[in-house]
């Protein structure tokens, strides 16, 4: 049997509460991100060996059950997202569509900003909208999320929030609300623009959330291709071809950003995340994104200490309403 490491999965999630000064046993805390080289390994377990080399300028794998980051490196150093910034925009959208501010069928126009500023016309990553034309936003947000559509995302942003401006600040919103710390948006497809960066460590913390908070939205990443009128793109995202456990989730890529990738995989009941930026190739994204995720599921492995809401001890109270409480 390979050697393979307990992550301490939904601990911190459900971590046990501390009464009246009694602080009760729970897993600790995320520490620091380990080096390239020393990958966190829980005590009294078997050596685990380093993670692959990745070429890329920074990286992290991420645990989806726990959040906790597995290995990584330069995880908080700012970087440019690219279109991996789409991502953000469909956690917007998929948050705003929850409140019932806007629905799928809601007709979305292809205005002449979008079409011009997405890039028609151009090498740029384009959906092939027709201008002036409206269409389901379900559709649109596809043609955005499959075929990296910047023309679909400056579209879809008006749409939900009236212009691009104001759509880059409910994204910033949102970003915080999920626990993204490094991370401020400009726009909502990710051409290059003054301040707009993050960190590798703040996408898979992205990544997580819409994987977690909207499973529709997040499906739509592992579509292989798209169809707009005559037009058919496929997924950029290599690995969807490569191994069945991948199942999204975005490419991006800009000559000052380099060639990112995030990618997920669930192998059993385990989920991993992983995010490259920087890379030189889009072969390059692919290989190591492949390798990162073999290496964790290879040598983590994801254990559930207790369920959520469920008893696990009792404490006794000092006059209190009850003689004790459940923990």
């Amino acid at each position: 049997m390979k050697p393979r490491s307990t992550l301490a999965a939904w601990a911190t999630s459900a971590a046990l509460t501390t009464v009246f000064g009694l602080a009760l046993a729970q897993t600790p805390a995320a520490g620091p991100t380990p080096a390239a080289d020393t990958p966190r390994a829980l005590s009294n377990d078997l050596p685990v060996p380093p993670p692959p080399k990745i070429t890329g300028k920074a990286w992290v794998l991420m645990d989806f059950a726990s959040g906790n980051v597995l290995a990584g490196e330069n995880v908080d150093l700012q970087v440019e997202p690219a279109s991996i910034t789409k991502v953000m925009t469909s956690y917007v959208i998929a948050a705003e569509m929850a409140g019932g501010k806007v629905k799928g069928t809601d007709q979305v126009m292809m205005s002449e900003n979008a079409w011009r500023s997405g890039g028609a016309g151009t090498d740029g990553s384009y959906s092939g909208f027709e201008v002036n034309k409206t269409a389901p936003l379900e559709t649109m947000e596809k043609g955005m999320v499959i075929q990296s559509g910047n023309d679909a995302a400056i579209a879809l942003a008006e749409h939900v929030a009236g212009s691009t401006d104001a759509f880059s600040s409910l994204m910033n919103q949102y970003a915080k609300r999920i626990g993204m710390k490094d991370s401020y948006f400009v726009n909502p497809h990710g051409l290059p623009a003054e301040g707009h960066m993050t960190t590798v460590r703040d996408l898979a913390t992205l990544g997580r959330a819409l994987i977690r908070d909207f499973p529709q939205a997040y499906s739509y990443n592992k579509i292989k291709q798209f169809t707009v009128g005559p037009i058919t793109q496929p997924n950029r995202n290599l690995l969807l071809w490569r191994d069945a456990s991948v199942d999204g989730i975005k490419t991006g890529h800009t000559s000052s950003a380099g060639y990112g990738l995030m990618a997920s995989a669930k192998r059993g009941d385990q989920r991993l995340i992983s995010v490259v930026v920087g890379s030189t190739s889009e072969k390059q994204r692919a290989d190591d994104s492949q390798a990162l995720l073999n290496w964790g599921f290879r040598f983590f492995e994801t254990h559930r200490l207790f369920e959520k809401d469920k008893a696990v001890a009792t404490q006794k109270v000092w006059k209190g309403a009850a003689d004790e409480i459940k923990l």
